[in-house]
């Protein structure tokens, strides 16, 4: 394990340490969560390359990589041929969602026998305070080291970490990725002019191609770029304008390794499910059919969290001969997919929602070379909380408290008894084509039983 943070000196030496640096937060990112779980759970896939999949077919992606897997160049993303073929000797598992949500409980646990868990961020992410006599670097790294060993000992000596210690949680999470796997970095405000520039823009949760894109076209290509904006006498109004949104102010805090009281009330800026096609279902027909199953989860996701939705986007990506290599539907190419987006009044209900889908589904390339789908995506963006929620002079006249108390009773329903219980016949027929499954921002729960079994919440 490596760290940025000060030399440790050793134990007899370190009662002469009269101050320390001090960090604020402890996150923690598991290590090829998914495909470490099987190779506990199943001991001939240790020290093997592994890789999960959807469901064992060559039209799918892998959803998650082994590290063995990793080093022959497989990815969260890489389609199974590409995968054999970097891979000859891959052993792909059919993903097992209960099992990783039974084994996350699980890691919870432990890591509440060394620090309570302040927030559950993800699957595979969580974050805790650290408070008092935690707070003092030599201590907070003992106990990171203690939780590695809590997470070995009490659920499994193949499941592996990356601890990320920092004064704010930003730079914490940004700590995880910088040694992997089972690493453990400090970045105390000390060491920030020397460990940031090290990075690439990319590094930063929260700017990804398109960010990237815009920066460059203002002059900003590398981290030292970025750093320099920050630094002049105006860096938080120029970090504003770089990202055109109270964004870049934040940046401009978490970057000089400043801990905002707002990061403990972020809501999710978006929500949204992606899903690949199986052959039967790559038509038009069959694509917004799933479409349509692909937005109701997403609006049960958001009514969950009080939020109301200020933009919807739908992206649809083509089987086609001129279809990159390797490319996959996390990543293909312009000539291979299409998206579209349109504003909304803030909303909730499923009717505007849909008539919102239909538009930009009726927009979509209708010649012959669109006419075979095999990736749909639709996200809602923008998503504003309840509290913050602007009612228009409309909300009592134009029956949307009626379809929001509507939406209130399918969702409790669909909760209990599974969410086919109730939905729009056009949703049923795609019901098996895109099974929910764990998304790596959300942690599902098990509904009731039901008379279909088991269904998972995203």
């Amino acid at each position: 394990m490596a760290t940025f943070a000060h030399p440790v000196p050793p134990p007899a030496t370190r009662r002469l340490v009269t101050q320390q640096p001090e960090v604020n937060w402890l996150f923690l990112d598991l290590n090829s969560y998914f495909a470490s779980v099987e190779q506990e759970v199943r001991p001939e896939l240790r020290n093997r390359p592994v890789a999960v999949v959807p469901s064992l077919v060559d039209t799918t992606c892998c959803i998650a990589a082994s590290y063995e897997a990793k080093a022959f160049g497989v990815k969260t993303g890489t389609m199974v041929k590409e995968a054999r073929e970097l891979c000859p000797n891959i052993i792909f598992v059919e993903g097992r969602h209960e099992l990783y949500t039974e084994y996350h409980k699980k890691i919870v646990a432990a890591v509440w026998t060394c620090i309570p868990v302040t927030s559950i961020r993800s699957i595979d992410e969580m974050v805790c305070q650290l408070i008092g006599q935690e707070r003092p670097l030599l201590a907070a790294m003992d106990l990171a080291k203690r939780i590695k060993q809590a997470i070995r000992e009490q659920v499994g000596s193949t499941l592996r970490c990356s601890i990320g210690l920092a004064t704010n949680q930003y730079l914490a999470k940004v700590a995880t990725d910088m040694d992997k796997p089972d690493g453990l970095i400090a970045l105390t405000k000390d060491i920030l002019p020397q460990a940031l520039p090290t990075l690439e823009l990319r590094d930063l949760p929260g700017v990804g191609a398109r960010m990237e894109k815009r920066l460059n076209d203002k002059g900003i290509h590398t981290m030292t770029d970025l750093l320099a904006v920050l630094e002049r006498d105006h860096g938080r109004e120029q970090a504003g304008e770089l990202w055109g949104s109270v964004w870049g102010e934040r940046m401009w805090h978490w970057l000089r390794g400043d801990d905002l009281v707002e990061e403990d009330r972020e809501c999710a800026k978006s929500m949204g499910h992606q899903h690949v096609l199986a052959p039967i279902f790559r038509t038009p027909e069959g694509a917004w059919a799933v479409a349509h199953k692909l937005l109701h989860k997403a609006a049960m996701r958001m009514r969950g969290d009080n939020l109301w939705a200020s933009r919807i986007s739908l992206t649809i990506a083509f089987q086609g001969r001129t279809r990159m290599k390797g490319s996959s539907p996390f990543g293909p190419g312009r000539s291979e997919s299409w998206s579209a987006e349109m504003r909304l009044l803030e909303c909730q209900d499923n009717p505007t929602l849909i008539g919102a889908l239909l538009r930009l589904w009726n927009s979509r390339p209708k010649d012959r070379e669109h006419q075979q789908p095999f990736f749909v995506s639709v996200t809602l963006s923008d998503l504003v909380p309840d509290e913050l929620h602007s009612l228009t002079l409309f909300d009592s006249q134009d029956g949307t408290s009626e379809r929001l108390r509507l939406a209130a009773a399918m969702d409790t329903l669909n909760h209990k008894y599974g969410m086919s219980t109730l939905a729009p016949a056009v949703m049923l027929k795609a019901f098996e084509a895109a099974p929910t499954r764990i998304a790596f921002r959300s942690v599902p729960e098990i509904f009731d039983h039901s008379k279909k079994g088991i269904s998972l919440r995203l």
